[in-house]
């Protein structure tokens, strides 16, 4: 059998996640590949397998590549694929679930912690000479209750780091089983209402684009604190702006945006109460290694599992 070639959405990948498929052809796309770039390496390579981290992945590209049997994620987020289209065309999605949640929970935990202690404002003030501890004030997590939107695997280790903290831990998500105790489910219209701060963890589906718009801020207690390190498309980015700048939303910690990268200018850009990070939840080294490792096994499990062509 001469060799199987897989391409791989981005510039790298792991040297654990090489050795795993040392017997594929490995074609690199770059760090930005379009959809014309990946139909053409497609056409060219025919390859039994992507695994994408960069890009989106759709019909287009799937019907370049007879040969594809597998699509698997770098990562945990699935939504750059289109998932209709490969079930239609027989091709699995898979996704590398809780490779990067140690790394994505921490990012979380560090956004909440900057928007709860004003940690990026304070810093400011200090390197311009100021000394601003008789007037500021910052926010105590202790007994506060926090909002988690998805308890999959980065968001039930978020939860266990706010646990420790004392916080008051109550999430939504309607698939997940056997909570641990300090975990308290509820359905979405509490989580608004009771909520001091609310993360989001769970996936970007059609269903919940914009779950965090006008109306469900306004749910909110006045002075909420949001973090997003799941989607950018969960959120209304104008809806949110509108929420700071009145105060509804006290602060926001960002990790993903509608549009990445974000263009520059952009609306938040200079808001002083929004803390933002360019989607580097889940980029850490050890997160690379587990990325890299999980999406390079899930190709090797599903084309054992698919019939062989003679």
């Amino acid at each position: 059998m001469s060799t199987r070639t897989l391409i791989v959405t981005g510039a790298d990948l792991a040297p654990q996640a090489l050795a795993v498929l040392k017997d594929f052809e490995i074609v690199y796309a770059g760090k930005t590949p379009q959809e014309d770039d990946l139909v053409a390496l497609c056409r060219q390579h025919d390859p039994v397998a992507i695994i994408v981290r960069y890009g989106k992945v759709g019909a287009a590209v799937m019907d370049a590549a007879p040969s594809l049997r597998v699509i698997s994620k770098h990562g945990s987020g699935t939504d750059t694929i289109d998932k209709d289209a490969a079930r239609a065309r027989g091709i699995e999605v898979r996704a590398a679930v809780g490779a990067n949640a140690a790394a994505v929970a921490e990012q979380a935990l560090a956004l909440l912690l900057a928007c709860a202690k004003s940690v990026v404002q304070l810093d400011a003030r200090m390197h311009a000479g100021h000394w601003d501890k008789a007037t500021h004030k910052s926010l105590e997590l202790h007994g506060r209750t926090i909002g988690l939107v998805g308890l999959g695997a980065i968001g039930q280790r978020f939860a266990r780091m706010c646990d420790a903290m004392a916080m008051k831990v109550i999430g939504f998500d309607p698939y997940a089983q056997n909570l641990p105790d300090y975990i308290r489910p509820v359905d979405l219209a509490t989580l608004w209402r009771e909520s001091d701060a609310i993360s989001l963890h769970c996936p970007l589906t059609p269903e919940n684009r914009n779950l965090v718009n006008a109306q469900t801020l306004a749910a909110c207690k006045r002075g909420v604190v949001l973090v997003n390190t799941a989607r950018g498309g969960l959120v209304d980015e104008a809806a949110l702006l509108e929420a700071v700048r009145c105060g509804q939303v006290a602060s926001a910690g960002l990790d993903s945006f509608a549009v990445e990268p974000m263009a520059a200018p952009h609306p938040f850009h200079g808001e002083p109460n929004l803390i933002l990070s360019p989607h580097i939840g889940g980029v850490t080294g050890d997160a690379y290694v587990n990325m890299g490792v999980g999406a390079a096994k899930n190709v090797l499990a599903v084309l054992a599992e698919a019939p062989t062509v003679a």
